[in-house]
């Protein structure tokens, strides 16, 4: 079936709540997708970071393979002999002592939230259902009620009210404003190190190290979400690596499976995990062995074919020859790693659609910024191909 009658019924019996570029993929391998008609394209978005290791990897696709043939899921009911694995690797990969797998990255904020509040009542003594959770602007956490409520952003929030109390909103990358914001009842702050919906906002050189140094000083816990940034993007194993800071809390996801299931996972240590009881939260499929099994091995790509030291380099490459782009529209270009936003004087929609004309798939954030994100697997050789498109495209479009 062709694309146009594909997206005439995908639009008439699906909810309209995504805007997507007029392309149907039906085919995807490494940083390549193929639509219906046989088009090829360079995906420069890899599915919101969630395919760092690259669409369908081999050595993914054969380990869900083999798993799903032997068991997919028991529930946590039962135990399954994958998890014991998946725990110990992520806390040994990331130095927290225990972990808590879910399945969305939104499932992994919700966690975390619950962790903290009730980290703040028990530990820190806080007054029953006194306590708070401080956020930044222009944050993006997830989808949920609770989540959207702390949003910054209008229509996240528009029609869904009321929303849940207990947040506060500071500017983001200043400290100053989350010391002030810091009373008896906080509990935690939650920041992404890097802002990825945002537009790939970067805070200022230090701003995590305040961050660290005013929770501890005063009892609040500090926790980051890494479910876009984690995992290799920014040219570190997590964002939060280049400030040489020590959460207390670590929230991954959508690279954590490489695009094969859905898995999440919230990382902390004794004095913030232990607060959990048998069942005071859960999810029929988080831990579930298929999920674990995926989980290990996407990790292990990634440290195996060394795609972290590889974002690094071809993410500096990428973002030198961008700013030697001779284009007016073009006001800025901020990234890190293969983390990469390119800041417009007008709306970055219309490049993203001439860009697909040229084989390149990237999209609009925040309507005036271009994010290129693509797997970390890409090469130079295909960064060069890339740039060759996006100059064409500016010199047509401004």
């Amino acid at each position: 079936m062709k694309s146009k009658k594909l997206i005439e019924m995908e639009d008439k019996y699906g909810a309209d709540n995504y805007h997507p570029l007029d392309l149907v993929i039906k085919k995807a391998e490494g940083i390549w997708v193929h639509d219906v008609e046989g088009n090829k394209y360079l995906d420069f978005l890899a599915s919101y970071s969630a395919v760092n290791q690259g669409h369908c990897h081999p050595r993914l696709l054969k380990v869900f393979r083999k798993q799903a043939a032997k068991c997919t899921l028991t529930s946590r009911a039962f135990r399954n002999d994958q998890l014991p694995f998946f725990n110990k690797e992520m806390t040994e990969m990331t130095g927290y002592k225990r972990v808590l797998p879910m399945n969305s990255g939104a499932e992994a904020v919700e966690t975390a939230i619950k962790a903290a509040r009730k980290w703040g009542y028990q530990v820190k003594g806080i007054k029953k259902n006194k306590a708070e959770i401080i956020v930044c602007s222009d944050n993006f956490h997830g989808r949920t009620t609770t989540i959207v409520g702390f949003s910054t952003e209008d229509q996240y929030k528009d029609g869904f009210g009321p929303f849940t109390p207990g947040f506060k909103v500071v500017p983001f990358g200043d400290a100053k404003a989350l010391e002030a914001a810091i009373n008896k009842n906080t509990c935690a702050f939650i920041v992404e190190p890097v802002q990825g919906e945002a537009g790939i906002n970067i805070p200022p050189r230090g701003y995590l190290k305040k961050v660290e140094k005013l929770c501890k000083a005063n009892n609040v816990l500090f926790i980051v979400d890494e479910i876009q940034s984690g995992l290799g993007r920014t040219g570190r194993m997590f964002a939060h690596n280049w400030d040489n800071v020590r959460p207390d809390g670590l929230i991954v996801g959508k690279a954590l499976s490489g695009g094969f299931y859905p898995v999440s996972a919230f990382l902390a240590d004794d004095e913030v995990m232990d607060v959990f009881n048998p069942g005071d939260h859960g999810s029929t499929f988080g831990g579930n062995p298929l999920g674990a099994a995926v989980a290990r091995e996407a990790v292990q790509v990634i440290i195996d074919e060394k795609l972290v030291e590889k974002s690094e380099k071809h993410g500096e490459y990428f973002m030198e020859k961008l700013r030697a782009i001779k284009a007016k529209s073009i006001k800025k270009v901020r990234g890190r790693g293969l983390f990469i936003g390119v800041v417009l004087d007008r709306p970055a929609r219309p490049y993203c659609e001439a860009l697909m004309a040229e084989g390149l798939l990237c999209k609009e954030t925040h309507e005036n910024v271009i994010r290129f994100a693509p797997p970390l697997v890409v090469t130079k050789k295909d960064l060069n191909w890339a740039l060759r498109r996006i100059e064409k495209v500016f010199k047509k479009l401004g």
